[in-house]
């Protein structure tokens, strides 16, 4: 047996070339180390077995969520051995649990370097791009759709090593559900389930699958297991005060969600589920708070915006709404649900232009949203022809180019009603036949109103009167009734729009929003009377194209004012030079007039049917006229 130097052992020992073991203590004490093959042997299995148990420690407090704790025992680990990739790769599991993205992702290269072939570091590396992902910086949300997929491929090439990983399983999870794909990712949570059945996030995550399904019985039993596992899971408290308030126990909600807070006090969904309970309770300004504390922790939230602009919208700010929502899609240019909503809020305006804008945006790049879009660019065109007073949109290229994007809609969704009667509304603003009958009998409210938009675009009052009706009359909350009245304002149905709000005002807490929209009723027909007297007056004074201009401004702020049809056909009769559309736009407004006048004695009823024909037939002539037949 060959005895040797104290230094020269341990740096033999450091630089790998020779193990050694310390005898008894005894021979220690005489400062004596023994370097032999057996003496070798022991001081490699005893190194060996200490550093397997500080990864052991770690590992446990990894489980018991105590990172930082995990942390220092793979550190410790990796210190008695750099190329230990078990220890290297739960370092960087542990940073990135703690979100030190950058020095975690250090770590996890380090070990993939050692072993690509290493399942927790290719874990490792799909919860750094998740973690990164909840970051506000705008490169990152720009590599969103990129960042997912490489998450979703990291975690399948950690489960070819190990299928039965719950973590790998947990983050393909997660990477599936930001992607949409639900039923996928809540298969993934239940195998991280079934690989460990005491993993609370992955119940949690579980749980908002479910939600995300509008399934809150399955999503509540996920998210109670949830915290009975971790009882400190924010995630769970928060689902369980999602669920409460999906089922109406606001109070119970709000119990969870203040669990929740207490546990995470930079939770934007959370805040933002407050939000909506303070809402729910008709406390505005504690919910605007809420909605603005969100956006606040994570400003690229677009329910947050949406809430804040529902607000707005009922307090009759609607030029605050619209400003709400662009300040949300300056920040996520294109999100569609932002987009429809500016449209929408852009249509009350009556600023037309924007709202084609907005739909078409949608149209073009989000088809799983064109039906929303499909019908709002429908209504902008409607609304638009009725405005314009020359009849120049039917006649231009963006008529031509509403029918294709509607189309392109329908494509996408061919079993929709509302689309389908959107299509033959445009179809009906360019004068074409269209039997409604042969589309479909409306069986829903949506249905039943997109017939009624149907049935105005071609003067059928009285059966627009009754889908209407029978609309208003099943809104069985103050929401229902607001929702329909605000909807008929906007296409200028004032007697709908009407009779909604006063059903409407027959709810609890409805009155004051309800006689704010009937004032903005009354405010469109005193325009509608103004512009109506006014074009009376010009048309005595001969002064016909200004008249004309008058009526038309008066038929699109009244479209049921009878007074207001015939005195526009009256007008169009007199302009020169005569022209074929003219006239033709004076039989429609007289047909018009006689639906709109059911009293209308018979010799007058006659008189004006013949007056139709007889401005058709003169129509006929001028067009072949002009052909030179």
């Amino acid at each position: 047996m060959k005895s040797t130097s104290k230094a020269f052992v341990l740096s033999a020992l450091l630089a790998g070339t020779v193990s050694v073991a310390l005898p008894n203590s005894d021979a220690a004490d005489k400062g004596a180390l023994i370097a032999s093959a057996d003496g070798r042997q022991v001081v490699k299995s005893k190194l060996k077995g200490r550093i397997e148990r500080e990864v052991m420690q770690a590992e446990e407090l990894m489980a018991k969520r105590d990172y930082a704790g995990a942390a220092e025992r793979f550190h410790d680990a990796m210190n008695k051995n750099t190329k230990n990739v078990t220890a290297i790769a739960g370092y960087g599991l542990a940073l990135g649990k703690q979100f030190k993205l950058d020095a975690a992702e250090e770590q996890i290269d380090k070990a993939l370097q050692l072993d690509p072939s290493n399942a927790m570091a290719h874990v490792g590396k799909a919860m750094v791009a998740m973690n990164r992902l909840q970051s506000s910086n705008v490169t990152i949300l720009k590599q969103r759709d990129s960042m997912l997929k490489m998450a979703e491929s990291e975690c399948r090439t950690a489960l070819q090593s190990d299928p039965y990983s719950p973590d790998g399983h947990y983050y393909l999870a997660q990477s599936l559900k930001e992607q949409g794909r639900l039923d996928e990712a809540a298969a993934e949570y239940k195998e991280a389930i079934k690989s460990d059945d005491k993993m609370s996030e992955a119940y949690a995550g579980l749980g908002l699958t479910k939600l995300a399904q509008n399934s809150l019985g399955e999503a509540g039993a996920a998210f109670k297991q949830a915290v009975e596992i971790n009882s400190g899971n924010s995630t769970g408290h928060y689902g369980l005060g999602r669920v409460y308030l999906g089922q109406g126990q606001v109070d119970a909600a709000l119990k969870e969600l203040n669990t929740a807070l207490y546990q995470n006090r930079n939770s934007a969904p959370v805040h933002l589920t407050l939000g909506e309970c303070y809402n729910t309770q008709g406390n505005t300004v504690a919910a605007i708070k809420e909605f603005q504390e969100s956006i606040r922790i994570k400003a690229e939230n677009p329910d947050a915006y949406l809430h804040i602009a529902d607000i707005r919208e009922a307090r009759g700010d609607l030029e605050f709404s619209l400003a709400e929502l662009r300040s949300g899609l300056e920040l996520m240019p294109g999100n569609p649900d932002l987009l429809t909503r500016i449209g929408d809020e852009s249509l009350r305006l009556e600023k037309l232009d924007d709202a084609i804008k907005a739909y078409e945006q949608v149209l073009n790049n989000n088809p799983s949203h064109a039906a929303a879009a499909g019908k709002g660019l429908t209504r902008a065109y409607y609304l638009k022809s009725a405005k314009d007073a020359g009849g120049a949109f039917l006649s231009s290229n963006d008529y031509e180019t509403a029918k294709r994007q509607i189309d392109k809609a329908i494509a996408l969704n061919p079993n929709d009603m509302e689309l389908r009667l959107a299509a033959a509304k445009l179809r009906l603003m360019s004068g074409e036949t269209v039997d409604l009958k042969t589309i479909a009998t409306p069986r829903t409210d949506g249905e039943r109103i997109a017939y009624a938009e149907a049935l105005l675009a071609q003067n059928d009052f009285k059966g627009a009167n009754e889908q209407m009706g029978i609309v208003i009359g099943s809104a069985t909350d103050m929401k229902q009734a607001f929702a329909v009245g605000d909807l008929a304002l906007m296409i200028k149905d004032l007697d709908d729009a009407q009779a909604a709000y006063k059903k409407a005002q027959t709810f609890p807490g409805g009155e004051e929003r309800a006689q704010r929209g009937m004032d903005l009723v009354a405010k469109a027909r005193e325009t509608a009377r103004q512009d109506l007297t006014m074009a009376d007056d010009l048309a005595k004074r001969k002064q016909i194209n200004s008249a004309v201009d008058k009526y038309h401004a008066a038929v699109f702020d009244d479209p049921k004012n009878g007074d207001s049809r015939i005195g526009l056909a009256r007008a169009l009769e007199q302009m020169k030079p005569t022209k074929p559309t003219d006239l033709r736009e004076a039989a429609v407004q007289i047909k018009a007039y006689i639906a709109l006048t059911p009293t209308l004695p018979p010799k007058e009823n006659e008189k004006l049917t013949k007056k139709i024909t007889s401005l058709q037939e003169k129509a006929y002539k001028l067009e072949q006229k002009a052909k030179g037949k």
